[in-house]
């Protein structure tokens, strides 16, 4: 049986500093810090178990690499579990492992909230003509793209050219639903051959995949990522690292984002993916179904059919359905599993009847909706900066500027999920241990990082609580134990006594 979903999203914004001569890495400590100072229990990541040059085709290039992080920016874990620093030159929040999409979806916004609490803290401390702004969007319009990585717990056991092969399907069709929308495009000469640049497109992050699959997350981006740090016992699991996505608004879209591709990779575990459907050129076709906002665009498959997106789409959902009835769905969670599936099937139907019924679920319609409106009503050309610039007021985390947010799109949680979620652990993975332990004795726990504490004990010195277990540490397993135990040397005590 396919190992449990666990899953999560690091969600890199986009900034800009108004007002001054400020760069987006300082603009980024800026935001991170503001939050930091309005946090006193705050911890620093430890960096020990950061491996980014391992690749799952069995080599490491770790030697070889610069640093994916520096240390000297801010770098700090949450009491929800999350880690949230400065990414280069973006600031990034990651969510705490959630156990399955919705999940990740109530953690995908507390992300956004911490975001926006971050802004207006940074905005107060500088002069009134200066301001902050942070957009969760995947490209700058100057060629440069930041990325939203999805994670998902897979098994070691399956093969990675099985997952590699298959996934990919998905992620190049998956993006007819989950797409964020573009005005126009930034690569030329990168499209479709032959095919003249669009004036609107269904993804943001499509036409700067250059690689089927690869190590790279920033240069020659691999549709497939081979990056192999599984944060967690590198014996029995895999972390896939996902690259293949844009940043959502729409909480719908992902939703159905995650909880899609969870089921396809239960599904390619148990060998339950359909083997005749591959696509035969990825790279090209994933700027194919990008820029072809009509749906029709024909892929050339590996067994001779030529497929539209939406049709390679109805094939993935229809053995989808005969796998959830043959095997379940308890790997994704049995009730968000058949949610999705009934999203997504709804979602598949509108796109082939009516694309604008479904606007109030997919971010790349609700987008283009707004596009369009403005520009038959100023009679704009499709190039015109202006709509540029609607595309990115819509990704724009300020609340009295965001147009997604009077979109009309449908919504999964109410204030009261989301603030709660800001500051508190999911209680169904491990990082219910890690939010907790920093929530009790902030003073006390020196370093965190996806599977392992770091507590300064009195007398003895540091204590590390490994976390090799995704599924462990959760609330059901420790929360009598955190709540009874007095200080962390009574904890790291019972802990020892119970192993």
């Amino acid at each position: 049986m396919a190992t449990p979903k666990v899953c999560g999203i690091e969600t890199e914004y986009g900034i800009i500093f108004k007002g001054g001569d400020v760069n987006p890495i300082t603009a980024s400590s800026i935001i991170v810090n503001s939050y930091s100072k309005g946090n006193d229990d705050l911890v620093g990541w430890d960096y020990i178990d950061e491996h980014p040059g391992n690749d799952a085709r069995g080599y490491s290039l770790d030697d070889y690499l610069f640093p994916e992080f520096e240390s000297q920016l801010v770098n700090t874990v949450l009491t929800n579990g999350a880690r949230y620093y400065v990414d280069h030159a973006h600031p990034e929040v990651s969510t705490p492992e959630c156990r399955n999409a919705l999940e990740a979806v109530l953690f995908d916004r507390a992300g956004e909230e911490i975001i926006r609490k971050s802004m207006q803290i940074a905005n107060e401390g500088l002069p009134e003509d200066s301001e902050i702004v942070v957009y969760k969007n995947n490209s700058d319009g100057k060629g440069n793209s930041y990325g939203c990585h999805e994670n998902y717990l897979i098994s070691r056991q399956t093969p990675f050219a099985q997952i590699a092969q298959q996934i990919t399907t998905h992620f190049v069709t998956r993006q007819i639903f989950c797409g964020a929308g573009k005005v126009g495009a930034e690569h030329r000469g990168l499209g479709p051959k032959g095919a003249t640049q669009p004036a609107f497109q269904i993804s943001q992050r499509a036409d700067f995949f250059e690689e089927e699959i690869g190590l790279e997350t920033t240069l020659k981006r691999p549709i497939v990522n081979t990056r192999d740090e599984p944060h967690c016992d590198p014996t029995k699991y895999r972390r896939l690292h996902v690259i293949a996505g844009d940043a959502n608004m729409s909480e719908v879209a992902t939703l159905l984002k995650l909880g899609s591709t969870s089921i396809v990779l239960a599904m390619i575990e148990d060998d339950a993916f359909p083997e005749h459907l591959i696509i035969k050129d990825p790279v090209h076709a994933i700027r194919q179904v990008s820029h072809d906002t009509s749906l029709s665009a024909q892929i050339m498959m590996t067994d001779g059919r030529m497929l539209s997106a939406l049709q390679i789409q109805l094939e993935i959902i229809d053995a989808a359905t005969v796998y959830a009835a043959r095997y379940g769905l308890e790997s994704v969670d049995t009730e968000v599993g058949n949610d999705v599936l009934v999203r997504w099937a709804g979602v598949l139907d509108g796109l082939g009847a009516d694309p604008f019924t479904v606007t109030n679920v997919v971010d790349w319609l609700a987008k283009k909706r707004i596009v369009d409106g403005f520009a038959q009503r100023h009679g704009l050309q499709g190039d015109d900066a202006r709509l540029k610039a609607i595309d990115l007021q819509y990704h724009d985390m300020r609340l009295d500027k965001c147009l997604a947010l009077r979109a009309g799109l449908d919504q999964l949680f109410d204030h009261t999920d989301v603030a709660h979620a800001m500051v508190n652990p999911p209680a169904s993975t491990r990082a219910y241990f890690r939010g907790t332990a920093l929530q009790r004795w902030p003073n006390d726990v020196i370093a965190a990082n996806w599977d392992s504490v770091v507590f300064d004990i009195p007398n003895q010195g540091l204590k590390r609580i490994p976390m090799p277990e995704p599924l462990r540490g959760t609330r059901n397993l420790v929360g009598k134990l955190l709540s009874e135990s007095r200080s962390p040397s009574e904890l790291i005590e019972k802990l020892s006594t119970n192993l």
